[in-house]
């Protein structure tokens, strides 16, 4: 059995569902079922942190995906029945507190799972998901929302946190595997280019190699999970068109479509709220805003279109819960920055 470790967890990718917290436990992603801190022993002996759950903690928590504001943990005594205020101002001497405090000056990323009562926009109804690495950007002492019952202020331990970039993110073995060969083959094409005859010899030779290289190598994009379940759920059907693809080898053909982009200077999130099961062609044409989607979920046509028609509605899955913030951002986005069409 693997076993739980500071980082990623091999076998276990981000967007990785759980049902249930002992399954969280098993896949040793978090070393507890009950508590919002999960701790383990370092090599020195120390204890530090290596996962946190958000699932509708401390009414100071903040989650935006990208950035991620964390309240500290107290015992039970100190806070109310249904763990959302505090009683009693929260120590950097308590376990959990001191152990993720540890992480932050070790500079250790945090694994981050969120569950069904965390903050709508991400969370899955009725399951776990692991949402991959970050790091804590930040650590303080800060006054709660809610003071205590007598009026004074209440002292919690804050953490920020910033999820880490996809290209850092940890890779898969069959991604290292796959990366170690492009890096062989860089190494290779930079000898060419030192020695030109030879780099003459292997075009000739049948064995070629690609003209423009990248600098570093990027993390290799796959079908993440979230992306695999929407496109199961509709069956791989556009969402906007309407269009099932299939292959010569009659296997069905979709792209998954984030509605609030991936990465800056959107940071949109990669959860099944955020995702649409598209076409090739309307995902090219949502992501250049030729389509946008009203508060209503019809669907607006902003530049010419040939081919197929769209639907007058978006096609929603009673288990797929499409978040409005997503749609109005995308539509805001295309109609006040530009884009094809008139506003």
């Amino acid at each position: 059995m693997t076993e739980r470790v500071i980082g990623h967890i091999d076998g276990v990718v981000p967007g990785a569902v759980f049902r249930r917290r002992t399954d969280v436990l098993h896949a040793k992603l978090h070393g507890d079922t009950q508590r919002g801190i999960s701790r383990l022993r370092d090599t020195d002996g120390s204890y530090v942190a290596d996962a946190i759950v958000l699932n509708g903690g401390y009414e100071d928590d903040q989650d935006d995906w990208v950035r991620v504001k964390y309240t500290g943990a107290s015992p039970n005594k100190d806070k109310t029945q249904d763990g959302k205020r505090l009683l009693q101002s929260q120590s950097w001497e308590y376990r959990d507190n001191a152990a993720l405090k540890l992480s932050f000056e070790r500079n250790y990323p945090i694994r981050i799972i969120r569950g069904p009562d965390g903050d709508e926009r991400y969370s899955l109804p009725d399951a776990y998901r692991y949402d991959g690495l970050y790091a804590i950007t930040e650590i303080r002492t800060a006054s709660s929302i809610s003071p205590a019952s007598d009026g004074s202020p209440l002292k919690i331990c804050q953490f920020e946190l910033e999820r880490l970039p996809l290209p850092e993110q940890e890779q898969t073995p069959v991604e290292r595997e796959i990366a170690s060969v492009l890096m062989e083959q860089q190494e290779l094409l930079k000898g060419q280019e030192a020695a030109p005859e030879l780099g003459e010899r292997a075009w000739t030779d049948g064995e070629r190699f690609p003209v423009t290289r990248a600098t570093s190598i990027q993390r290799i994009v796959r079908d993440a999970a979230a992306v695999r379940r929407v496109k199961e759920l509709y069956e791989h059907e556009c969402q906007i068109c309407g269009v099932r693809l299939l292959g010569a080898d009659e296997r069905p053909y979709s792209e998954g479509a984030h509605i609030k982009p991936l990465g800056k200077p959107h940071n949109g999130p990669d959860v099944e709220r955020n995702i649409l099961c598209l076409c090739p062609n309307c995902h090219v044409r949502l992501d250049l805003g030729a389509v946008v989607i009203e508060d209503d979920w019809s669907i607006v046509l902003r530049a010419g279109m040939f081919g197929e028609n769209v639907r007058a509605k978006l096609k929603r899955h009673k288990k797929h819960k499409v978040h409005e913030e997503y749609v109005r951002y995308h539509r805001d986005w295309w109609r006040l920055e530009g884009g094809p069409g008139q506003p």
